[in-house]
């Protein structure tokens, strides 16, 4: 929805004549308020169903909302504010904003500011937004869902290959169910559902924690020398090294799997 809101929002522009840079951060907050819109609709449905099933109210809900708005914004302003300080090196070298930068890729924000850009300075390369959307038809078509599919073409593989790997193991935690007749687990309350989701909760809050840690210089270095790998890339080698990793991945995948299976 973001991403046809700020289309949207620069054809809109462009019919008007308001084009070039000035324009481009006006386009980006009208599609950043529908996208918070957006959100903050579907949390409020969620909410009010699951008070509704615990026997809350819905006036303290909405209290409870406003005030978990008006918190995340300014914790995640303020967030966003330290991280995109660059720091000594990044200045020596003409960078302004971290965020954007190898320290704290944004594919997804880089994929916002090209769309604007090109669309107001009209120099898009329109064939290949026509090439998704048919592929995106030609997916749907075919049984696949296109939101998926299209969040794992422009995402580095870096960051879906665990999300492969998680859906390889909900596949083969369903077709065990399937092969022993078992009832398959709940899809919100499943064990292997919930444990997933503390994995990624746990894994976006202490990567938030260590790059906010790390943006001050107080705090960088007692932060960078917990990092083990130099000590343990001269111990196992750099193959060696990552195996470590990899076994370590592999690891957590089975224990993944096995509280899937399990029935306590």
């Amino acid at each position: 929805m973001t991403i046809a809101t700020l289309m949207g929002t620069c054809l809109i522009f462009i019919s008007i004549g308001w084009t070039g840079e000035l324009y481009e951060p006006m386009a980006l907050v009208v599609g950043s308020m529908i996208c918070i819109a957006a959100a903050n609709a579907g949390a409020t449905s969620q909410d009010l169903k699951t008070g509704y099933i615990v026997g809350a109210t819905p006036r303290f809900q909405q209290l409870a909302l406003f005030v978990g708005a008006i918190v995340s914004a300014v914790v995640i302003g303020l967030t966003l504010s330290i991280l995109d300080r660059p720091n000594a090196e990044m200045i020596s070298q003409g960078i302004n904003h971290a965020i954007g930068t190898e320290m704290y890729p944004a594919p997804q924000g880089t994929l916002m500011a090209t769309l604007i850009k090109g669309l107001l300075s009209f120099n898009l390369d329109w064939q290949f937004v026509l090439v998704g959307v048919f592929l995106s038809i030609t997916m749907e078509l075919c049984g696949v869902k296109s939101l998926s599919f299209a969040v794992g073409a422009y995402l580095p593989l870096s960051t879906t290959l665990p999300i492969f790997a998680g859906g390889a193991i909900k596949g083969l935690v369903d077709r065990r169910s399937r092969d022993q007749h078992e009832k398959q687990e709940d899809e919100d309350l499943g064990k292997g559902n919930l444990f997933a989701t503390g994995l990624v909760a746990g894994g976006a809050l202490m990567g938030v924690l260590y790059a906010f840690l790390m943006a001050f210089e107080s705090t960088a270095e007692p932060v960078g020398s917990l990092n083990m790998e130099e000590s343990l890339t001269g111990a196992l080698g750099e193959g060696g090294f990552q195996i470590m990793g990899f076994l370590f991945f592999v690891g957590m995948g089975i224990t993944l799997y096995r509280i899937a299976i399990s029935k306590i």
